[in-house]
């Protein structure tokens, strides 16, 4: 009862009120230090990866780097008839007219007809990098819609990069209010029903709410390090309230547990604010620091998006275990002294429903536990041989990047796109070889790219249009556009992708010594990320095996079941690997979940699984293990410790799962194909982690394992001992 973990707890419970108002400073500081400090937002060259990356960054020394562009197509308005050539002419000579008189603007190009005379678009070259555009596109869409009120007889309507962007984030802010109003309702719903009590159910809820805000506060001032990619907002408050709410709910639960075994009076509320520290808060303890060192293992992806994902999670999930720690204590301290006070009255205590219970299981768990008591060996081969049924569709897996033609049509200038690309097929994609060399080797840098450009207009299909040469003010860096009029993740585009690279470009430019070459475009950069993913995968899945093996072996003094959550841990990843690979990439459930098939995964969506799947998988195993072997150190068996360990722990676990399932399935609901599928992949990982792998894959295996769970054991009372008069309190570790 001496180390910190109850230290903390024992200080914040004699001293509550100091301990909430300083939990309220803390929150308030580190949103203040956010704000004030301001986020560092991921640049364009934070996003460069691979050789297209490389690429990117020889034309960007050149000054010849890809500039925010945005196209502006004038269309014969649905229902008119045939396009007015005339007036669609007028209008974009005033849309050029209008865009040239803007700051944000760098250059205007003159009209361009479709092929079949049925439209005419207007390219605007913004100023400042790619990635930034659509921080300023604002002003060149105002002026487009004022062009287009003063031409109802035309659709005039604008698309590029900044304004797609644009459309993407309105997109993915108005979704996640939405599963803010599906997710905390549903969650205070269930904490309801787990106690039975509103101020039970209220604590767990707002304090992983201000965990939240101190977190996001927090990583504002982390993204000064570890720039952020735009999504770490969105993984604080996917992550934040699902082991946010966890945590506070095991040592809430723990707590009351032991209120209800001390019902007769022999224990004070400082007592038992300890004794729940001594326990359940050294097992959040434990957890929290296997979420946010599972977590870490994506910094390994070196990729600015995992980076700001990892920064996130380990700052969100580090705060809500501090949480638990310290103002939770002190919320329990005044909860207590409070039933104290009705009791010193003389008036009844309202007993919430964990109180009522004490440890004992519910029936479902006591009729779940049955087969699994009777039959361990069973029950372990079938429920193994579901859950390797449900990881087979990992082989077929296809991973891809989700480019711009997956973005949901509900954002309206995806639907601009469409039209565009229908119109201007060749601007569907193209390549870009940019070469670095000596200016005085200009020229045959030149004479080597336009006989490239020959090459691949005679032997490659997927090349079309005519190619554009361009040359560095320094004379140092080309540049060669070639256009690919089909789809970015079409097999055409990638195998003409790999024919530049690996045959057309070392026949010519390559060839030349001295010089630096590499390729990049949209093609390039939708194979290259996929291709760096897969490169880094097996590196952080060995990461992760590694901190699941060391954590538990730390956290119970056990090789073997250091092993045993390696195994589980991988069994429940791949299983829901599977689930998804299923679901997404064939089109049969299309209709239930409103999405449209790519035929492939998101390349994020495997290491995001996996990484936060690994970690948040030890919550469990730490409180159902350390309650196993809870009673194990008290001189219970090993089989009856197993059972009654999973009895005591089945419906704090349940809880926690259905709390996680509901955020993770939330976001389902997005529109945004990858972050469906992280939703989805989370809420089907957490269910079969809950309620397949710890409830009959763990504990069959235990059964069967006996005694040799616990190797080496140390401390661990040899089978057969008798058992101990009064249990102890005993941390994990």
């Amino acid at each position: 009862m001496t180390n910190p973990t109850v230290r903390m707890a024992r200080h914040s419970a004699r001293h509550p009120w100091r301990a909430l108002i300083g939990w309220l400073l803390f929150v308030a500081l580190c949103l203040g230090a956010g704000i004030a400090l301001g986020a560092n937002p991921a640049t364009t060259e934070d996003f460069r990866i691979g050789e297209a990356g490389r690429a990117e960054a020889l034309a960007a020394e050149g000054g010849l780097q890809q500039k925010p562009l945005e196209r502006v197509l004038v269309q014969a308005a649905p229902g008119t008839g045939p396009l007015d050539r005339a007036e669609a002419e007028a209008a974009a000579h005033e849309i050029a007219a209008r865009m040239r008189q803007l700051p944000e603007v760098l250059a205007v190009a003159e009209p361009v007809p479709d092929a079949e005379h049925t439209a005419l678009r207007v390219d605007i070259t913004m100023k400042g990098a790619e990635f930034d555009g659509k921080k300023h596109v604002d002003a060149l869409l105002a002026q487009t819609a004022a062009v287009r009120a003063a031409h109802p007889g035309l659709l005039v309507e604008e698309v590029g990069s900044p304004s797609i962007g644009k459309g993407v984030d309105k997109l993915r802010g108005d979704d996640l209010s939405r599963t803010e109003v599906i997710a905390l309702p549903v969650t205070l719903i269930t904490l309801l029903i787990v106690f039975g009590s509103v101020v039970m159910a209220v604590v767990p809820l707002l304090l992983a709410l201000s965990s939240i805000v101190a977190a996001v506060g927090l990583s504002m001032i982390a993204s000064h390090v570890f720039p952020d990619a735009g999504v770490g907002t969105n993984v604080i408050l996917l992550i934040g309230l699902a082991v946010g709410v966890d945590y506070t709910l095991f040592h809430l639960k723990r707590e009351r547990e032991e209120r209800a075994r001390a019902a007769g009076g022999r224990l004070g509320t400082q007592a038992l604010v300890e004794l729940a520290a001594a326990t359940s808060g050294r097992a959040v303890v434990v957890s929290g620091l296997a979420v946010a060192v599972s977590s870490a293992t994506l910094y390994l992806a070196d990729d600015v998006i995992f980076s700001s994902i990892a920064t996130g999670a380990v700052v969100v999930t580090l705060v809500a275990v501090l949480s638990s720690l310290t103002v939770l204590p002190a919320l329990l301290a005044l909860l207590g002294a409070r039933a104290e006070r009705r009791r010193a009255r003389g008036k009844p205590l309202r007993r919430d429903r964990a109180s009522r219970t004490g440890r004992t299981g519910g029936r479902i768990t006591a009729a779940v536990l049955r087969p699994v008591a009777k039959h361990p060996a069973v029950t372990f081969a079938v429920s193994t041989l579901a859950l390797l049924a449900l990881a087979l569709p990992v082989l077929h897996v296809d991973i891809t990047e989700m480019s711009r033609e997956t973005h949901s049509r509900a954002i309206p200038a995806m639907r601009t796109y469409d039209r565009l690309m229908a119109a201007y097929p060749e601007l569907k994609a193209m390549h870009q070889v940019v070469v670095r060399a000596d200016p005085e080797r200009a020229g045959e840098v030149a004479a080597a790219l336009r006989t490239l450009a020959d090459r691949a207009g005679a032997e490659d299909p997927a090349i079309g249009g005519a190619p554009v040469l361009r040359t560095s003010a320094d004379r140092r860096t080309t540049l060669l556009e070639l256009a690919v009029p089909r789809s970015v993740s079409s097999p055409e585009a990638r195998a003409s992708l790999d024919r530049l690279r690996g045959d057309l470009v070392p026949r010519t430019v390559g060839a030349l010594a001295g010089t630096e070459v590499a390729v990049t475009g949209e093609v390039a950069r939708y194979a290259d990320y996929p291709a760096h993913q897969k490169r880094k995968l097996p590196l952080i899945i060995g990461a992760l095996l590694l901190v699941t093996f060391v954590m538990t072996v730390w956290a119970f003094r056990s090789v073997v079941l250091g092993l045993v959550g390696v195994l589980l841990n991988l069994l429940s990843a791949f299983a829901s690997l599977g689930v998804l690979v299923l679901v997404f990439q064939h089109r049969w459930a299309e209709g239930v979940l409103d999405f449209t098939s790519t035929g492939s995964i998101g390349s994020r969506v495997p290491l995001f699984l996996f990484v936060i799947l690994f970690g948040l998988s030890m919550d469990y195993q730490v409180f159902v293990i350390s309650r196993i072997r809870e009673a194990r150190l008290d001189g219970v068996p090993t089989r009856q410790a197993v059972l009654q360990g999973l009895s005591s722990s089945a419906g704090v676990v349940t809880s926690a799962a259905v709390v996680m399932v509901t955020v993770f399935a939330s976001f389902a609901a997005l529109h945004l194909i990858e972050m469906k599928q992280i939703g989805f992949s989370l809420a089907v990982a957490v269910l079969l982690d809950a309620f397949v792998i710890r409830i009959l894959v763990l504990p069959s295996l235990m059964l069967l394992l006996g005694e040799a769970n616990w190797w080496p054991a140390r401390g661990i009372p040899r089978s057969g001992e008798p058992e101990r008069p009064e249990p102890r309190p005993v941390s994990v570790g």
